[in-house]
């Protein structure tokens, strides 16, 4: 059996041990050039929108609130409505977003459901998109909402949110980009077949 081949590293003696304290001995100032030499390129802040900075309720979800002051809001909101009907009753639950807290179309959207008895309104959760879609259930009491979050360029993540013991719950997230009419390409979550 051949040995195995050798490599020379200049620096990488039987030695090396000795020389260690030459790294204690080193300036200060020496020490910092170094540094500063092996940082590595800088890193760039995340191109777009970002949803993972997702605004701390005032409220937690299940609790009575009041529409135009509870949920993601910032400290003066510039209100805005988008209503619609999540339980199939003909009469759309309250959907309110901040603008002030809005990154471009993109918003953080709180969702208020009637309590039954008709005590007050409560906090369901806050949706992240520039668009909500209700889709058909999965079996929540509420339709299933699809938020599609423009990330900038051509990317899109597409969130659906499930509701699940009093509130608004995100299930699943898809990263997208739109391609030639309107359609959109997503990338694969699940493999067909796979074990």
């Amino acid at each position: 059996m051949a040995p195995h081949p050798t490599l020379d590293l200049p620096g990488l003696t039987r030695d090396a041990p000795r020389r260690r304290g030459a790294l204690r001995r080193a300036s200060p100032a020496a020490l910092a050039v170094a540094a500063i030499g092996c940082g590595g390129a800088a890193r760039k802040p995340p191109a777009g929108p970002d949803v993972s900075r997702l605004p701390v309720p005032t409220v937690k979800v299940g609790e009575c609130a009041r529409p135009e002051h509870d949920g993601a809001m910032s400290a003066h909101p510039d209100r805005v409505r988008g209503d619609r009907d999540l339980d199939g009753d003909g009469q759309p639950e309250t959907l309110i977003a901040d603008r002030a807290l809005c990154q471009g179309d993109n918003c953080y959207w709180n969702v208020f459901v009637r309590d039954p008895e008709g005590a007050c309104e409560r906090f369901a959760g806050t949706l992240a998109g520039a668009a909500l879609e209700a889709i058909p259930t999965t079996g929540g009491a509420l339709a299933d909402v699809r938020g599609l979050w423009g990330l900038g360029g051509d990317r899109l993540l597409i969130q659906t949110y499930q509701f699940r013991r009093g509130g608004y719950q995100l299930s699943d997230a898809v990263l997208c980009r739109r391609v030639a009419d309107d359609r959109v390409a997503c990338a694969e979550t699940d493999q067909v077949g796979a074990p």
